[in-house]
């Protein structure tokens, strides 16, 4: 396999690192921290399951439908500051301000007020994340044009994207323990809303302020985008579309990342269960902190053990052969968890999660790599860079395997045999939501394997294709270069 040396100006800077990191840190604490206070929406203000159940859908739909249209925005916006970071900088401060007063309702409000207060401002929050999340995804793919670079520019922002998921299964401890900081849950709720928010408009403005855009060639000259122009907007919307649609390396980084993220989400919340009904037999009090704890070295392995060892592991074989790897080995640890989750001996549950973390950690990491070399291919075939619309298709994937996850986790959950209302599971229940757990993951994994066998972009392939862009439009070059 042929091996190229990262020249030193392809090089991404350690501070751009950072800053990208941040970026990534934002796009995650604001879904890791939906994830908890949604429980309280029913629990602390009391809605109606259906209708919090509609104001969860609604938005998400809304979210899906409008990635692409802001990819299209982006791709096509020139500006003096760059296409990618007046977006990113507006962005991550609505995102933050109405995040804050997404959360400013109180129980003693009628529920049909907070249903439409909440549902109003949903819409809202989800656009002001787009405007966002989408142009920052497509800035880091054109950061850097070397294959392995990009490895670990996507390492580095997945690393400090995880501390999200070890920071919010505390709020669960924060919110729902009256004798710490808060008497009522929905108080805290409130406040907390405010930290992530405010925390995220400072963290998520560095993208904006210190990463460094591709300067686009001459040549690919000055969209048309304008109010003036809707109609002709709008079919160029729709051929950008079908072209990324109908680029057969990136439908199949799509539909490994489907099926991966799919198998995950759909267990996702099982461990929980399995940790409260089979090793502590339904008593709350006897879980304590250990569902946190779980999902906190999860988060942890992945961050500081699995994403350099994949990002190593790429740099020798391959970004294919990586993800490959990667999945053989979360099969291993899906299969361990059949003796590892021991009621004589709750700690052996950790033992797994190193290895099922390869299957997240290797997953994001390889796949927006492999996307940004995808981008160089666009360009070959098609003349121009359309990061924010290959990321945009990509994420919107990710959105609906969410999506399907959660419709599928409650069918299984039914079908299993468990019954929320008990305080003890059957035996019976629990050995199939056991088995779920793990066989639901292995067969996704399986096939998302036998998708990417067919992938045809090597380090070979990537350095002839930017050597072809290079001989047509010179070497690219970023902001202040």
């Amino acid at each position: 396999m042929a091996h190229y040396k990262t020249a030193k100006e392809d090089i991404v800077p350690l501070g751009q690192k950072a800053a990208y990191g941040a970026g990534q840190l934002t796009i995650n604490l604001y879904p890791a921290a939906l994830g908890v206070f949604m429980f309280y929406l029913i629990y602390g203000f009391k809605m109606d399951p259906a209708l919090a159940g509609l104001v969860a859908a609604l938005p998400k739909f809304f979210d899906a439908l409008i990635d692409p249209i802001m990819g299209y925005i982006s791709d096509n916006t020139r500006s003096r500051w760059g296409r990618r970071k007046p977006y990113i900088l507006i962005g991550s401060i609505l995102t933050g301000i109405t995040f804050m007063i997404l959360w400013q309702m109180s129980p003693d409000n009628s529920q049909t007020y907070n249903f439409i207060y909440f549902l109003s401002l949903s819409f809202v929050f989800f656009l002001s994340f787009t405007i966002y999340s989408t142009p920052f995804i497509g800035l880091g793919y054109e950061m850097t044009p070397d294959y392995n670079e990009r490895t670990r520019l996507m390492a580095a922002g997945q690393v400090l994207g995880q501390f999200a998921w070890m920071i919010a299964p505390w709020f669960w401890i924060l919110i729902g323990n009256p004798d710490l900081f808060f008497e009522e849950s929905t108080q805290g709720v409130r406040v907390l809303s405010i930290w992530v928010g405010g925390a995220s408009i400072l963290i998520g403005a560095l993208p904006a302020l210190f990463c460094k855009e591709m300067v686009l060639p001459d040549k690919q000259g000055v969209s048309n985008l304008s109010l003036k122009n809707v109609a002709a907007n709008l079919k160029e919307l729709w051929k950008a579309v079908v072209q990324t649609l109908t680029c057969k390396p990136f439908v199949k980084l799509c539909g490994t990342t489907f099926l991966i993220f799919n198998g995950f989400q759909t267990i996702a919340q099982f461990s929980y269960f399995i940790i409260l009904y089979y090793l502590f037999e339904g008593s709350i009090t006897d879980a304590g902190a250990w569902p946190p704890w779980f999902s906190t070295v999860n988060a942890a392995a992945t961050a500081f053990l699995i994403i350099p060892i994949v990002t190593r592991i790429s740099t020798k074989v391959g970004k294919k052969n990586a993800f490959i790897i990667s999945t053989l080995l979360s099969i291993v640890g899906y299969v361990l968890k059949w003796w590892c989750f021991n009621p004589a001996n709750p700690w052996l549950m950790f033992i797994p999660l190193p290895l099922i973390s390869f299957g997240i950690g290797g997953l994001f990491t390889l796949m927006m790599s492999m996307t940004a070399d995808v981008c160089d291919l666009d360009e070959l075939n098609n003349g121009t860079r359309r990061e924010g619309m290959f990321g945009a298709v990509y994420w919107l994937m990710v959105k609906i395997g969410n999506a399907l996850a959660m419709l599928v986790s409650g069918v299984v959950l039914k079908m299993v045999g468990f019954n929320q209302n008990a305080e003890v599971q059957t035996p019976e229940s629990l050995v199939n939501l056991r088995l779920a757990d793990i066989i639901i993951p292995i067969i996704f994994a399986v096939l998302a394997i036998l998708i990417m066998k067919g992938y045809t972009i090597s380090e070979e392939k990537a350095h002839e294709i930017r050597e072809a862009l290079v001989s047509r439009r010179g070497k690219v070059k970023h902001q202040g270069e």
